[in-house]
């Protein structure tokens, strides 16, 4: 049997990157589609298992920037399923207090997709549950060159002098600055990397990369990650005793 999950020393934000889709379909004989189709059932459970736990916020990487140039059977079938799966799910997240924010360009969404999710922001707004995140049309990238046009916009119009620009500064700056960071980055699907995702937000985060496909990932998979987390000294910066001298 597994040893708990400590309560008291809970991360505050996981971010997934929700990786295997595809390939966890073809391994089942079926088409991509198919794996995203099944990736609904991986999301519920994370979502579950955070709000179970007490997690303030789970990010999820949904949609990238990069994802537009896939085939656009593909693309119309996600945008398809995002906007089923706001409405089959808006049901469970008010009844869980789960508040939905987004973290992206939400202008590049097709209409529908748009309004459905404006909708479910406004009326998830209210609640007090874990906060969940999704990063639609996203890239680490873009979120930076937006900040920086920002800042920019701030210093030619005189309300911002170049002296004053700060990491504050910055992280006001970024889609969602009130945010905090991630503590915990997972990747399902076997690949070691971050992939475009929350570049100056996962700084310190401790990283977990694992082999299994996201539609097989459940709650479980969080609370083993997280009691890992839980076993690793973070020390930003300063030295192990100082740390433990805290």
């Amino acid at each position: 049997m597994s040893e708990p999950v400590n309560l008291k020393s809970l991360p505050r934000h996981v971010a997934v990157v929700m990786d295997g889709n595809g390939r966890w379909a073809q391994q089942h004989g079926h088409e991509r589609t198919y794996g995203h189709q099944n990736a609904i059932e991986a999301v519920r459970s994370t979502i579950e298992g955070a709000a179970e736990l007490g997690i303030q916020y789970l990010t999820l990487y949904t949609f990238s920037t990069e994802n537009w140039n896939r085939p656009k059977e593909e693309v119309e079938m996600l945008m398809t399923l995002l906007v089923q799966s706001i409405h089959n799910e808006l049901e469970g997240l008010m009844k869980n207090q789960v508040r939905l924010m987004m973290t992206g360009r939400m202008e590049d969404l097709p209409e529908v997709c748009r309004q459905s999710m404006q909708d479910a922001i406004d009326q998830t707004a209210g609640n007090k549950g874990l906060t969940l995140v999704l990063a639609l049309s996203y890239s680490g990238r873009a979120e930076i060159i937006d900040m920086v046009r920002k800042i920019a916009r701030q210093t030619v119009a005189g309300e911002l002098q170049l002296d004053e620009i700060s990491e504050q500064t910055v992280q006001q700056n970024l889609y969602h600055g009130d945010v905090p960071d991630p503590d915990i980055m997972i990747r399902t699907g076997g690949d070691c990397r971050i992939s475009n995702f929350l570049l100056w937000q996962l700084a310190y985060a401790e990283l977990f990369f694992v082999p299994k496909m996201w539609p097989d990932f459940r709650k479980q998979d969080l609370f083993d990650i997280v009691r890992a987390f839980q076993t690793r000294e973070r020390r930003f910066g300063k030295t192990g005793e100082q740390v433990r001298m805290q």
